[in-house]
Parts: C-alpha cells; structure tokens; sequence
C-alpha cells in the first residue's frame, strides 16, 4: 500500500513539472512517505532527515504516509508540511503552486506505475479490525471502499497496456463492498474477483492482505473458480494459540483457522499458503509458543514471514509489560523458522524435474569466469508465488515463460526455460 500511494505521489509530482531525483541531496523537494506498522519504520525517519541536512538547496519537505498523532506533533518541527495522503489532490493548492482537479477520493489519482508488467491496485484503504499491536486503525482510519467500476477500470488499462500480473490491495481485502452500488446489491470481495477474473486477457490476478475471521465460503469458492486467479494465499494467522489470539483482538481461534486452510486445499490442492505470525507477544508463554510451533508442523506453510514482537506506541499492546525478553523472542523465531525451512523445502522438492510458468521481475549480471559468455540471472514468481532463478542470453524481463524446474531450496527453485 506504501508503494501504492507512493505511485500516486508522483503522478501529482510529475503533473506538477517534477522530475525524479534518486539523490536527497541534490533534491528542491523531498517526499517522505511513512509506514508505522513497526516503531523501527518511524525511528528511521528521523536518520534521513540527518541526511537531509547535507542538502545545500535546502529543500521543501514533506512527511506524510501512515502517522500516528503524536508522532506528527514531534515531525512538525522537523518538517516544512505534514500532508494527509488521503488530501493528495489537494497537495499542490497547499504548496502554492496551483489548483488541480478535486478528486473525491485520491485514489481515483492515476498513477506513474513502477513497472509496465505488475502493478498494484488498491480496492480499499483503512482498517476497522482494531489489533492489539497494529497503529493502522488510527493512521489510516475506518475502512473505505473504492468504487467496483473504478477498480475495473484501472484493471482493464492496466491489462490493455501488457500488465500481466494485478495486486489487489487493503488492509483487509475480504471486509470490501462496493460504495457505489444502488437497490441494495452490495458488490462484496468474491464478487469482485469474479467481476475482475472476467476482463479478456492473459493476466494474473493476485491480492492482499487477508484476515482469517472474514476469509469465508464465498471467497474460497470465488478463488477455485477464477482460473486467472493465482493458487496463492497469504492468510496471516499472527500465533497458534487462542488465549494469545484473543489478547490480540484477532477474533478466530487456532480451530477457525485450521478449518479454513482445510477448505481451501479441498477446493484448491495445490494452493500455496504463506502466513504472518508475531512471535513473543506479551504474556505469551513458552507452552503458548509451543502451541504456534505445533500449527507450523500440521499447517506445513509455503512461506512465513516471522515477527519478533516490538512495542508500538498507540497500540492497545503497548499498555501490556513487553515480558518475553529478546533472547527468548530470537529462540522463538529461529524455532519456527528451521520448521518452515523444512516443510518448505519438502513441498518444493517435489516440484523438481516438472514445469511451471514464471513472470520475471529482476535481473542480475551473473557472476562468469574470464572469456565466458554474458548470460544474466533472472528471478521471477511462478503462480504459487515461489521465487525461481533464472539463467538466459535473452532479456526475459517482465516476460512470462515455461520453465522446467532443475533445483531446489527452501526459499528458492532454479529452473531453465523450455522450448
């Protein structure tokens, strides 16, 4: 979602007769765009405006993004404008430079996309879930809804332009419908993805994030049915333990989840799963642990991506005493990860030796000896979302291609392209 917004930033930039600069200091304005999911993320704000200082132009600055209150009251003294990227149309009104178009929404911005070949599209913004260790509620307000026929819109040039892999984005994709509809027929989240499965091209279709407690029948159904719809899923569990998942607001218990994840490999085998987990949130005990360590072993997921719980100002959680100490948190999340490196890797050495199709995202000047050729490595995504390596004279990026799978690892699969 940063990287979203940050797309719309320039357009408005760049409408406005900016031009990138990759160098802070050599940079008449500098837009800082924040993300307080993690207290680390706004300490780090404060080591580029020291960096800023080294800039002669003294350039105008701005900070906006996901910020909590206090946290804007500290900024002010550091920064020209802290402007709400929800007022974006606005921006330039606000600098003095000139009036644009009012959007009601700034996402119906167009924005400069990153690349030509995968782009995010956000459907919906803000949070209405209340976790215990999570500032988004508060940074980013209650959940709003973007228009279906906007949304349809934005994915059909994007598909029309050769895009050939669409991020879905919110908070909480699954809690999404549709603003605009009249007669009492709410467009929810599997309509949606039907709606967008049936736009004429070759694409994938992708999204982000989930929260279990509204991951129902519909969207499971509305996943086996999309065939552009890729068979991966991050389902963000956060621990393995009811009493721990209740103290962090998360509405489900281990049972629920377990439950889903059974569903959806019914209706979908070959699926792959990743997930999110917290580990050493306060009061969580070393058999409550135990409890997250077992669901690694019965739920064997693709992927995790394992947090050692830091306490976030303006959270419910930071009220609670931080009571596992950063020894114990480091154990946790090694225990989970060598779990995860080991169904990982079982799940992908079965992929050797069969074939998958690969969207390439980056290339990367293989390492050669004195007098050899100038293959270049390549890394893309398979539609189970596994990163595959890649070795070709050609330039592959941003291509699709059939790729026969030769090694594996947990993490990575090296592959070769067939003919």
């Amino acid at each position: 979602m940063n990287l979203s917004d940050s797309e719309r930033i320039i357009a408005v930039l760049d409408s406005l007769k900016y031009e990138q600069n990759k160098d802070m200091n050599k940079a008449n304005l500098v837009v800082i765009n924040a993300c307080s999911v993690r207290q680390s993320a706004i300490d780090r704000i404060y080591g580029l405006v020291e960096k800023l200082k080294k800039n002669k132009k003294k350039p105008v600055t701005i900070l906006t993004g996901c910020v909590l209150k206090k946290d804007k009251k500290k900024f002010a003294e550091i920064f020209d404008y802290i402007l709400d990227i929800k007022n974006l149309s606005n921006w330039p009104e606000i600098l003095k430079i000139k009036k644009l178009k009012n959007y009601k929404n700034y996402l119906d911005i167009t924005p400069i996309y990153s690349n030509k070949f995968s782009a995010n599209v956000p459907i919906m913004t803000g949070c209405n879930n209340f976790c215990a260790y999570c500032v988004v509620p508060y940074t980013r307000e209650r959940e709003t809804s973007r228009p279906a026929i906007e949304i349809i819109s934005e994915v059909k040039n994007l598909v029309k332009n050769g895009c050939k892999e669409i991020w879905l984005l919110g908070q909480n994709v699954n809690s999404y419908k549709d603003p605009s509809t009249g007669s009492g027929q709410i467009t929810n989240f599997p309509e949606l993805l039907k709606l967008v499965n049936k736009i004429p091209g070759k694409f994938w279709i992708r999204f982000t994030s989930s929260h279990p407690k509204d991951f129902n029948n519909d969207v499971i159904n509305a996943l086996a049915i999309g065939e552009k719809i890729t068979p991966y899923l991050n389902l963000p569990v956060q621990a393995g333990d009811d009493k721990v998942l209740k103290s962090m607001n998360r509405h489900y218990t281990v049972k629920d989840y377990k439950n889903k994840i059974k569903k959806l490999r019914d209706k979908i085998p070959d699926i792959a799963i990743s997930t999110d987990i917290i580990v050493g949130f306060p009061g969580e005990t070393k058999k409550q642990f135990e409890n997250t360590a077992k669901l690694f072993r019965d739920i064997k997921f693709d992927m995790a991506y394992i947090n050692k719980y830091s306490k976030r100002a303006g959270t419910v959680a930071a009220k609670l005493k931080d009571d596992v100490s950063v020894v114990e948190k480091k154990r946790r999340e090694r225990v989970l990860t060598e779990i995860l490196k080991q169904t990982a890797l079982e799940k992908n050495q079965k992929l050797i030796g069969k074939e998958t199709t690969v969207l390439i995202n980056e290339k990367r000047l293989a390492r050669r000896s004195f007098g050899e050729g100038g293959d270049s490595n390549y890394f893309g995504k398979n539609e189970h979302y596994k990163t595959i390596k890649i070795e070709s004279k050609k330039n592959i990026l941003g291509k699709l291609v059939r790729v026969k799978i030769t090694k594996s690892a947990p993490f990575i699969l090296t592959g070769e392209i067939t003919k």
